[in-house]
């Protein structure tokens, strides 16, 4: 059986759309006929994006640390669309602190919020309509540091290993409804995340640890995305991608 390796016409849910690997996914997904929800916390940078991305796409303003309104929203954008095929959990903060840090539990539940119980809140709410749809698809953006660790980053990485799982987890309980549920592991990646980082430094780094000597750019991160939302791509599931310029492959 042929299947397309098109997105045109689906509906495509982006959180943490408003900058950095979400808007780069979110324009992504535009230029190949999606529509699309963009979803982030400031309502301002959404619906600049959501400008960019053409006719096609509509602005949510959402924090998914707030369980409350995923509901509510998810509800929202399938009244808008008439469905839902596509849910790209992208949303994250940084959240280096180290262990005897006087807001070390504030940091860790914020993490843990944002990053891990944001997704499968994000997944219940939009699953009604992800069932209906033919291609139903979903991929989370964990990280690196959910496959290894950096010194004094313990609630990123306890919340992206978290995702890692979470990932399994789902891809198993969906499976029978014909939903594929995909992990992506970004590494070093041009973001807001990253903009604190000297150029200097972040050339160190490369260098050093990945295979292919550089930073990474959103966009990349985006078309691997992109080619795990396919309607093709419906024998992958459960799969976890580091996208990290060969860095969980160097020894040294």
């Amino acid at each position: 059986m042929t299947r397309s390796r098109s997105i045109a016409g689906r509906v495509a849910i982006v959180t943490g759309a408003g900058s950095g690997m979400g808007r780069a996914t979110a324009l992504l997904f535009a230029a190949e006929g999606a529509m699309v929800a963009v979803v982030d916390r400031d309502f301002v940078a959404a619906k600049a994006v959501a400008a960019e991305c053409g006719a096609g796409a509509r602005a949510y303003a959402l924090d998914v640390a707030d369980g409350d309104a995923i509901p509510r929203v998810a509800a929202q954008i399938a009244e808008d669309f008439g469905r839902i095929d596509i849910l790209v959990n992208n949303a994250g903060v940084s959240s280096f602190a180290a262990l005897d840090a006087p807001d070390y539990e504030d940091v860790w539940h914020r993490a843990l919020g944002v990053m891990l119980t944001a997704h499968q809140r994000m997944v219940r709410a939009c699953l009604p309509w992800l069932r209906q749809s033919d291609a139903g698809r979903i991929v989370n953006i964990a990280s690196t540091e959910g496959l290894g660790a950096t010194p004094g980053d313990t609630p990123y990485v306890a919340a992206k290993s978290g995702v890692v799982g979470l990932t399994r987890g789902l891809a198993v309980d969906l499976g029978c409804d014909g939903i594929t549920v995909n992990c992506i592991c970004p590494g070093p990646i041009r973001t807001a995340m990253t903009d604190g980082v000297a150029e200097d430094h972040k050339a160190i780094f490369a260098r050093r640890r990945t295979a292919l000597g550089r930073y990474g750019t959103p966009e990349e991160v985006a078309h691997v995305t992109l080619s795990l939302v396919l309607p093709a791509a419906s024998y992958i599931t459960g799969a976890v991608i580091p996208v990290d310029g060969g860095l969980m492959a160097r020894n040294a």
